[in-house]
């Protein structure tokens, strides 16, 4: 697979139900997915499986990921947020 139909993918998946979520991935996709570590953009890319109730609660702090890898995907894209 060429790394721009990967990243088209990886956009597709990003567009939830969820204005909420919206504003947090397509930015992050746009501006930090190609500086992410293989592995950081594997954890990112299993993120996006995640049901979105799931990631709202994840992001609005009302719930805490139990997935250590997650978890800091989760919190590094609020860091970039808070910037």
């Amino acid at each position: 697979m060429t790394e721009i139909h990967s990243k088209a993918r990886i956009r597709w998946a990003c567009r939830r139900g969820m204005l909420e979520l919206d504003v947090l991935f397509m930015p992050f996709v746009e501006e930090a997915f190609d500086s992410l570590s293989k592995q950081q953009q594997a954890v990112f890319q299993r993120l996006l499986e995640a049901d979105d109730p799931d990631l709202f609660a994840w992001f609005m702090g009302h719930q805490e990921c139990k997935d250590t890898e997650l978890n800091e995907m989760v919190k590094l894209i609020l860091n970039r947020v808070r910037v």
